[in-house]
């Protein structure tokens, strides 16, 4: 659990608001870090540890960004730095790459398979209490001590109450990097121990230039459209991407939702599929309240329901999504959507119709 992940990417967006970070919380022990998903909240929480411990500069306090050459930068590279300490969810280690701790996790996910269990997405007592223990030791290379936990909402209640002491009073050289998305699910006594870091969503044309380049075949006007479909948020955009979503379905889908046309539903894993469906009913209740949409260009929407219509189906899409990963019949859950999304938005052209 103390070893690190290998290298991680250092976005190029997140590079002027590292470097501002360094600069204004060089006399904090306690960071946390917030924003909106897919921008990269973990690699950067990653890359202020690892400026913190770099060996390159003359004091933690007047750190820069990591140089990537000293002993302590390669000991982060190869996953064993002694005074870095990275605490995630089972569910998320292999997910962003953990390293060594990658092929533990994967163990355990088979064994978990075989005894019909999941991975946790918490983060239980058992890491925290890791935490304070590995808090107590001595910087073995005398810099200082790091821990990045993320994402910091995922702690349960027994395992906040148990970080509290520690993240008020650290002992020595020891510095906290917390980071998250809904710090509204933090106790207030973890976000009041604190000292709060914004994490910007990147500027849309940078944005949209970088998630270009991971397209097979780039294209600057697909990307934003699919940047677009994510909210802004690039990391999210490039799982889309990989997961099978491309800028003519998405342009193609309210209508396509609207005639109960199955395509290109069925190619998409189900929790796209919810989260896909969530965005256009948001869109479509913007737009009926006067409002621009936010991730699908106006021309491509239907006219829109009446509002009570639309928050109905966003509640019930809502439900769905705290239960998306379950093993459901795909082709059955995705027919089943459809044809509420059909009735619902069908309603305004019937009325239209009787009119006439």
């Amino acid at each position: 659990m103390s070893e690190a992940i290998a290298t991680t990417p250092l976005w190029p967006w997140l590079k002027e608001p590292l470097a501002a970070a360094i600069q204004q919380l060089a006399t904090h022990h306690a960071v946390l870090l917030h924003g909106a998903q897919g921008i990269g909240q973990f690699e950067f929480a990653m890359h202020l540890a690892r400026s913190w411990l770099c060996e390159g500069h003359p004091t933690p306090q007047g750190a820069g960004i990591a140089c990537g050459r000293c002993p302590s930068c390669h000991l982060i590279d190869a996953g064993s730095h002694p005074d870095l300490m990275v605490i995630l969810p089972e569910a998320l280690q292999a997910a962003l790459g953990w390293g060594a701790a990658s092929a533990e996790v994967s163990e355990k996910a088979e064994k978990s398979e075989a005894k019909s269990k999941k991975l946790s997405n918490e983060i239980k007592v058992e890491s925290v209490r890791a935490v304070v223990q590995f808090s107590q030791h001595t910087a073995s290379r005398g810099r200082a001590k790091v821990i990045v936990l993320h994402p910091a909402e995922r702690m349960n209640l027994i395992a906040a109450n148990t970080l509290l002491k520690t993240l008020e009073e650290p002992p020595g050289q020891v510095r906290f990097v917390l980071s998250g998305a809904t710090l509204d699910e933090l106790l207030p006594t973890i976000r009041s121990r604190c000292q709060a870091w914004q994490l910007p969503v990147p500027d849309t044309d940078s944005a949209a230039q970088w998630l270009a380049e991971q397209m097979d075949k780039p294209s600057l006007n697909d990307a934003q459209v699919i940047l677009a479909a994510a909210g802004g948020q690039p990391l999210t955009a490039r799982d889309h991407i990989q997961l099978g979503l491309d800028a003519s379905a998405w342009l193609s889908l309210p209508k396509a939702v609207q005639q109960g046309q199955p395509t290109p539903l069925t190619q998409w894993p189900l929790p796209l599929v919810v989260d896909a469906l969530q965005k256009l009913c948001h869109d479509l209740a913007r737009v009926s309240v006067g409002s621009e949409p936010r991730y699908f260009p106006a021309s491509a929407l239907p006219t829109p329901p009446e509002l009570n219509l639309l928050t109905t189906w966003s509640q019930e899409l809502r439900k769905l999504s705290r239960h998306a990963e379950h093993p459901w019949n795909q082709n059955l859950k995705i027919e089943t959507l459809l044809l509420q999304a059909r009735a619902i938005l069908r309603v305004r052209a019937n009325s239209k119709a009787r009119a006439a």
